[in-house]
């Protein structure tokens, strides 16, 4: 303000200051300056928020991240594989992820499997070819090996010496050696080879895609028949929501073991198909019950009983009104019921009642992999390994949708 010009008038026997103000007196800010007050942050939807929430959870983006790695390794995984999950390499059996590899000539290594196989292999971890076991002397536990005409002698003579330092001795064209050489990756088979030679990395990339092809049929199951038989019986109320509710609990008493053995006589198959039908028939129970008490509460609100006033059909109501504003709880307990389904599969197929071989299953590799679990570790750690892995990525991401999308838990 650069001048003021002030006078004095009395009015009503009291003094009071007139203030004479010009506006040219003042500089005015401009109209894109202006800051408001009210708006603190951009106004934001009902799903923008929640992102915007669940990007704060570490918990809920490292199990989005692991979620999105197990889907792509199921979808193209196998098809960068130079293996099937059926193929079969019987010579090459049983050979583990890491390989003690030893030098018996220049340029020459060989790997010793648990089995007293010997295997020619190059200092990369690549497997060339198992040598033929031509004579066997149990009483000094010597071992001969051909190797193109040229014989491998593998001796264990030294175990029958107290206190030893050498495990065995390889004596090949009159030199020996006792010394590991290296220990490296099998560049083969990268997560080792089954008891029929089989790739472990394909057979569990395949078991992925059963795996999750089983938890998407679920889910979508869970969704057109849990949601919607919930939602009409929920809106119903009196005897029908009552009738509908018994038929629930009668499914829900039968256990899941039974069922699948009643399927299984009755379809006379055991399979894939078997187990979808098994868990598509069944897993949408839980489903129906969550929507239905959501619906319990929502049909109270007066946008539905506007709706119902003005004679909006039933269908109409539950689509556009109590499905949408249920989407919240619906898509958190879909997440949380993927491990669910994925951990059923591994059991079923576990225990047997699963797929059928050649196909593999995480459940399947598990109880191939048990007979030999004090000798092959691997066979069984990698498959439970994979479960874990998924299990805990889609509770991660279940746990932080439910944080994100009910209002009641926002943090900020």
């Amino acid at each position: 303000m650069s001048h003021t010009h002030l006078s004095t008038h009395e009015l009503d026997s009291e003094r009071r200051w007139v203030i004479s103000v010009n506006k040219n007196d003042f500089n005015y800010v401009e109209s894109s300056k202006k800051l408001n007050k009210e708006q603190i942050r951009p106004s934001l939807t009902y799903w923008k928020d929640a992102w915007r929430r669940l990007k704060k959870n570490k918990m809920a983006m490292a199990g989005m991240i692991g979620v999105l790695l197990i889907v792509a390794i199921a979808i193209f995984g196998p098809m960068f594989s130079k293996y099937n999950y059926s193929d079969q390499i019987t010579d090459f059996s049983n050979t583990p992820p890491r390989m003690e590899i030893y030098q018996i000539e220049e340029g020459t290594y060989v790997f010793l499997s648990a089995q007293y196989r010997l295997f020619i292999v190059t200092d990369s971890g690549e497997i060339i070819e198992r040598l033929d076991q031509t004579d066997t002397d149990i009483v000094n536990r010597i071992y001969t090996y051909d190797n193109h005409g040229e014989p491998v002698y593998l001796d264990y003579s030294y175990r029958l010496i107290p206190d030893s330092e050498i495990d065995f001795k390889l004596t090949y064209k009159g030199v020996s050696t006792t010394e590991q050489y290296d220990k490296v990756w099998n560049t083969t088979f990268l997560l080792g080879s089954d008891n029929l030679g089989r790739d472990v990395l394909t057979r569990v990339m395949y078991g992925a895609r059963i795996s999750l092809t089983v938890a998407l049929v679920a889910t979508i199951v869970n969704l057109f028949i849990g949601v919607t038989y919930g939602a009409f019986s929920g809106l119903e109320g009196g005897k029908i929501d009552n009738i509908m509710m018994r038929i629930v609990d009668i499914i829900n008493s039968i256990p899941l073991l039974l069922y699948v053995i009643l399927l299984m006589v009755i379809i006379d198959d055991r399979g894939l198909w078997t187990i979808i039908i098994t868990l598509g028939s069944i897993y949408w129970v839980g489903m129906a019950r969550l929507v239905r008490g959501q619906v319990l509460g929502l049909k109270e609100q007066e946008y539905v009983l506007a709706a119902r006033t003005i004679g909006v059909r039933r269908a109409k109501i539950i689509s556009r009104h109590l499905i949408p504003n249920a989407m919240g709880p619906i898509l958190v307990s879909m997440t949380m019921m993927i491990p669910t389904a994925v951990f059923t599969e591994s059991f079923l197929s576990f225990i047997g009642l699963g797929i059928s071989a050649p196909q593999a299953s995480w459940g399947t590799l598990a109880n191939d992999a048990l007979s030999a679990l004090s000798v092959y570790p691997y066979q069984l750690m990698i498959p439970s390994l994979a479960i874990a892995l998924t299990m805990l990525s889609f509770n991660f991401l279940g746990d932080g949708l439910r944080s994100a999308l009910d209002p009641r838990l926002r943090k900020g």
